[in-house]
Parts: C-alpha cells; sequence; structure tokens
C-alpha cells in the first residue's frame, strides 16, 4: 500500500479523500495501490467537495493530484498535449479564470482553464517532435534551423518548469513558429478537478461532462452563485450522496483575523453594524486587518477596490484616474483593465480561441502596456496567464458617471473587449486572490440596509464574505467614500518581462515591452 496522507487529513478531509477514491477506482484508478486497473466502461460520475474559506479543499485537491500522479496518471496542462496511450489515464486541473489557476500553480498543482482544455493547440509538425521529447514520448529530435544548444535550453527550461511553450521559447522559437492554431477538443479525457466551481455555469459543466467521465467539483457554498442562476451553484443539483462537506477549520488557518470575520459571517443574529464593530475589534489586535479612511490609489493599481453596485464602481475608477493625472482620451501604462468578452462575429472563430486561449477570456485582469503598432491595438499584460504578454485588437471601455455613452481610448472594430480594472463589482471579483484587498463597506452597508436575500442569506453577508475571503494577507476596510493620492506615478516595471514573448497566431507581431 502507498502512504495515503491521511494521517494530516482531518476527519471529513480523510472521507472526502476516500470518497474520490472509490469513484477513481471505479474508473481504474487505484490510489491505494498507486497503479493502473484495466479501464473500466460504465457511466460517468460527478462528485462535488464543498466547504468554506480555510476548511481544506485545496489541499485535499492538491493530494489527490499528488496521488494520481503518482499512480502513473498523465497531467494535461493545456499548453501541449501528445499521443494518448493506451495504457495510460489523464488528469486535467482546471478553473474558471487564470488568476484562480496561477494560485493552485503557486502551490505546485499545475492548474489550467476550462477554456484551454476546451479548445487544443495545433503544433507544427517539426516543432511537435521537440514537444514529444520534452513529455518523454520520443527520442531527442534532430530539428532543421536549431543547434543542439538551443534544444540543450529548452530541455533545461523543461526540467525547472514543465511547459512546452515556454521551452520552445528557451530555444529561441516564437508561438507563431510553433503553435499554427486551436481546435475543438475531440478526444475525451478521464479525470477532471474543477477549483472554484461555484463560479461554474450549467452551460459550462454540460461540456465538462462531455469530455470527462470522472470530475470533482471543488467549490464554497457560501460564495455568490453565478449571474443569473436564481442563487443555486452547479453542485446544488447533484444528490446528497455525491456531496461531500468539509466543515473543519484548520490549524494553519485558525490564527488568522480574515477567516475568523468570514466564518463570523455565519451567525444568523449577526447585524451589519455588529460585524463592522467586529472588524474594527480586529484592526486594533492583528495588521492583518486594517480599518482604512481613505480607499487606497496605490493599491487599486494591481488589486481592485471591491464594491457591490456598478454607480460605486464607476465613481472610484474616475477618481483614481484623475489621481494619477490620466488624460481624458488616453490610457497610462499600467492602468488595470478587466476582459469583458470578445465582440468577434462567428466567422472569426479562430481569432476567438486564439484570444481565450492566451487568457483574454471575460473577467480576466489585465494591464495596459501600451498601444500596440496597428491601429487599434494594445499591448497587454494577463495577469495569472502562464505567457501574459500578448499584442492584440482591443475595445477599451471607461464608463463615466451619469453619463450612457463610455470613453472609448482603444477602438478596434472587433476584437477583446475591456472595461476599466481599478474597481469592480465582488461578484467579477470571485476566483482571484490578491496580497491586500480592499473592501469598500458603504457599499456593504446599502446592502445591508435594502434587506435582499440570496439562497436564504442576507445578501450583505454573502458580499462580505466572497469580498474579504479575497484577501490573502491584509484585508482593508474602507469606511469612507475618500480616495488617497497616490505615492508615485503609475508603471509597468513591476509586470515580468519574458525574453522571448509568445504572440498569436494571426494576430500583430508582439512589441517588446520596456
Amino acid at each position: 500500500m502507498s502512504d495515503v496522507p491521511a494521517l494530516t487529513f482531518s476527519a471529513d478531509q480523510a472521507e472526502a479523500y476516500d470518497r474520490v477514491s472509490a469513484d477513481l477506482l471505479a474508473q481504474g484508478i487505484d490510489l491505494g495501490e498507486a497503479m493502473l486497473l484495466p479501464r473500466a466502461e460504465g457511466k460517468g460520475s460527478v462528485l462535488a467537495v464543498m466547504g468554506k474559506a480555510g476548511s481544506g479543499k485545496t489541499m485535499l485537491l492538491a493530494s489527490l493530484y499528488r496521488a494520481l500522479r503518482a499512480a502513473g496518471v498523465d497531467i494535461v496542462s493545456g499548453d501541449y498535449e501528445g499521443r494518448r496511450r493506451k495504457d495510460r489515464r489523464n488528469l486535467a486541473v482546471l478553473a474558471p479564470t487564470n488568476k484562480a489557476a496561477s494560485v493552485l500553480r503557486l502551490r505546485g498543482v499545475p492548474a489550467t482553464t476550462i477554456h484551454r482544455i476546451l479548445y487544443t493547440p495545433v503544433y507544427d509538425p517539426q516543432y511537435e517532435k521537440i514537444a514529444e521529447w520534452l513529455a518523454g514520448q520520443a527520442p531527442r529530435p534532430e530539428v532543421e534551423g536549431l543547434t543542439e544548444i538551443a534544444l540543450d535550453r529548452a530541455h533545461a527550461f523543461y526540467q525547472q518548469v514543465p511547459s512546452i511553450p515556454g521551452a520552445l521559447a528557451a530555444a529561441g522559437l516564437r508561438g507563431s513558429d510553433f503553435i499554427k492554431g486551436w481546435k475543438r477538443r475531440e478526444e475525451p479525457l478521464d479525470v477532471g478537478f474543477v477549483d472554484e466551481s461555484s463560479m461554474l455555469d450549467e452551460r459550462q459543466l454540460e461540456d465538462l461532462r462531455e469530455i470527462f467521465p470522472t470530475l470533482v467539483l471543488f467549490g464554497d457554498p457560501a460564495q455568490l452563485a453565478p449571474v443569473g442562476a436564481s442563487g443555486e451553484m452547479v453542485f446544488d443539483k447533484l444528490g446528497d450522496s455525491r456531496k461531500m462537506v468539509l466543515s473543519r477549520i484548520h490549524r494553519q488557518t485558525q490564527d488568522s483575523p480574515i477567516l475568523d470575520l468570514a466564518h463570523a459571517l455565519g451567525d444568523d443574529s449577526l447585524r451589519f453594524e455588529d460585524f463592522e464593530q467586529m472588524v474594527q475589534d480586529a484592526a486594533r489586535q492583528d495588521d492583518r486587518v486594517q480599518w482604512a479612511e481613505r480607499v487606497s490609489s496605490d493599491l487599486m493599481a494591481r488589486s481592485p477596490v471591491l464594491v457591490w453596485r456598478n454607480v460605486t464602481r464607476i465613481k472610484l475608477i474616475r477618481a483614481f484616474r484623475a489621481a494619477y493625472g490620466a488624460p481624458e482620451d488616453a490610457l497610462l501604462p499600467g492602468e488595470p483593465l478587466i476582459c469583458d468578452g470578445i465582440e468577434l462575429p462567428l466567422k472569426h472563430r479562430k481569432k476567438r480561441i486564439d484570444l481565450e486561449a492566451r487568457g483574454l477570456i471575460k473577467g480576466a485582469q489585465v494591464i495596459y502596456l501600451g498601444p500596440g503598432k496597428n491601429e487599434g491595438f494594445a499591448r497587454l499584460h494577463v495577469v495569472g496567464a502562464e505567457d501574459p504578454q500578448v499584442s492584440a485588437a482591443s475595445i477599451i471601455k471607461i464608463e463615466k458617471p451619469d453619463e450612457e455613452e463610455p470613453f472609448i481610448p482603444s477602438a478596434a472594430r472587433m476584437g477583446a473587449a475591456f472595461l476599466h480594472g481599478a474597481a469592480v463589482t465582488i461578484h467579477k471579483a470571485q476566483g482571484s486572490q490578491w496580497e491586500d484587498v480592499q473592501v469598500f463597506a458603504p457599499d456593504l452597508w446599502a446592502a445591508a440596509q435594502a434587506g435582499r436575500s440570496e439562497a436564504g442569506m442576507p445578501l450583505w453577508k454573502r458580499l462580505a464574505y466572497v469580498a474579504i475571503t479575497r484577501a490573502e494577507k491584509r484585508l482593508h476596510w474602507v469606511v469612507r467614500n475618500r480616495l488617497a493620492l497616490p505615492k508615485g506615478p503609475l508603471g509597468i516595471a513591476d509586470l515580468v518581462v519574458r525574453p522571448v514573448p509568445l504572440t498569436l497566431e494571426g494576430l500583430e507581431p508582439e512589441a517588446s515591452v520596456s
């Protein structure tokens, strides 16, 4: 028997691990013996592992990933997929957004986005030989135009970071050299783990069920349901036998004042005024909670202030741009954006897939780097993406208070659409985390005064729970409608510059970033 990490688990985690293991065994994956059995044919299964922040969902997901890998299961990352071997199984770890996937990658789990699994890259046959060699599926190739030293660089990179595009870039290749396009996945996979599954809608779940006979959804039932879902999340419709709840808050999170505040919201008798007093008391005792009289414009440049109302969002964005002296008719390098979707007709399906594959999906956080070489193009840094820099046709809209028509500093005829990202609604912040998070408390007070509920819980409590659990290290509870002036100008020096950035087939060549 291999060592199952149950000794470090709480009882509810161990029970969930065993339940997932049983489903995997029915599919011919034996975690207990770390081996693969003859492939089982039968119905697919969907399990849900639910728990509030700090209950150990990510720890359990990571442990299951390591056990599957030890059993010989191939990991599908989304950037390259070699020939499927009949005697092997595969696993993909997914998240709805780049930011959520990057949180898992930082913890050693090679997660990718749902979009990157629905669509697979088409490699040039010449360079696919290198990918197969790096993935251990073929001998070292001879490739015209590449020296042995270049191949050695690719191999050394891949040993440190298991990314095929990154390794090929280290060899001196550009994305347009080796990725010739993207296609809708034709072959199913075996096992899918989906983090932040409270963000999934029914259509996404059906897409995933077509690909994965075994799905495990990890989600927080206290978060906000997708817009238009009437307060329901996809795992709510599963039978009780298909749902596991992690209720214990683990030792390593018990000293977190942020999580203490999050779990205090579960008290049915708690009023907004009482909760705000708890925040103030926590701020006196621990600097990880800050009682703030003003919104920090410096923090807004990289982590948006979280609000409930759109009118608040628009006013804060206007104040942010004024504080940095941004002109009315242009964006400054370093201004944050949020992708609002792809505005392309159906006949341009390939370009849409290209954009989505590079991380420009609805809700993606992006930093503006500057105008592109061609009219209507913008150079962008996609936060959380594995290859973050891209130049793409962009439609950037900045809404103004009391005005129906937004200001549009970049207006391609079609392409990726963006809104300003210095402030975002709490709904759009789901799936993301930042070291410092500012929560605009006057909006939550307004939600409390409105008396609205969602799925039997006061809306202000759901909003507060989602907002404060976006904070990794510090929570800033902003109590006044004021903005502090920035300490310095906006910039992009903090963004990682890759030596050989990738480009999109059919889009503008990537410009260097200084």
